[in-house]
């Protein structure tokens, strides 16, 4: 399998305060991996890096193949608009709009064709068990199928990666196995790459693997 993300002697600080100390990792091609740690160790950063949202103080990101740090922010937003999706704690679905229309706006975003959008959105909330929910607002859906919705919007326009922070954390324990079974069924289906920072130790034992960052660094 081919690297889809690799980091090098990454790190970053917030004034005083060194967050990450050098990490250098590998995530394979249709790998799902989990980072987990104490509070504080680095975890969110770590993956906001991964995911473009924030640039290191050193080191280098190549997300499959490419050397994201070299970008300019334009570009590096189109990039991220295509390579990249995300799944939050807290869906962050946008409550004036409709489930379809929420998952529609990275690919309208993208400038895809209106119809061909529609299509695809409409085929990923079928096959997240959500059709007959597309015209339906966020609050007028459970918590699961929010967080569902969230992932058919992180999929529209069909990316190399999925990064997901916390993404089970505001989920009963029904809701959360279910979207934990979800990532795995996607990923055969479709061969993402997922990375997961998580506290549930569940997850993270279903994972490929687990990275351990303490301190901001990888033990």
């Amino acid at each position: 399998m081919t690297d889809m993300i690799q980091i090098e002697e990454i790190t970053k600080s917030f004034g005083p305060l060194q967050v990450l100390r050098g990490i250098s990792l590998e995530v394979k091609q249709g790998e799902v991996v989990s980072i987990v740690g104490p509070s504080g160790a680095g975890k969110t950063t770590l993956l906001q890096i991964m995911g473009t949202l924030d640039r290191p103080d050193t080191g280098t990101v190549r997300i499959d193949g490419t050397p994201v740090q070299q970008m300019k922010e334009g570009e590096l937003a189109a990039f991220r608009n295509r390579h990249i999706g995300f799944v939050f704690q807290f869906h962050q679905l946008l409550p004036e709009f409709t489930a379809l229309e929420n998952v529609l706006i990275p690919a309208l975003i993208a400038h895809r064709g209106q119809r061909e959008a529609r299509e695809t959105a409409m085929e990923i909330l079928s096959l997240l068990g959500l059709s007959e929910r597309a015209g339906h607002k966020p609050n007028e859906l459970s918590g699961g199928e929010k967080q569902r919705v969230a992932v058919a919007r992180a999929l529209i326009n069909r990316p190399s990666v999925i990064l997901a922070d916390e993404p089970s954390g505001s989920l009963d324990t029904q809701h959360k196995e279910e979207l934990h079974r979800l990532f795995f069924d996607l990923r055969d289906r479709l061969g993402q790459t997922f990375v997961i920072v998580t506290h549930d130790e569940g997850l993270a034992r279903l994972t490929d693997r687990t990275i351990h960052l303490i301190d901001g660094k990888i033990q």
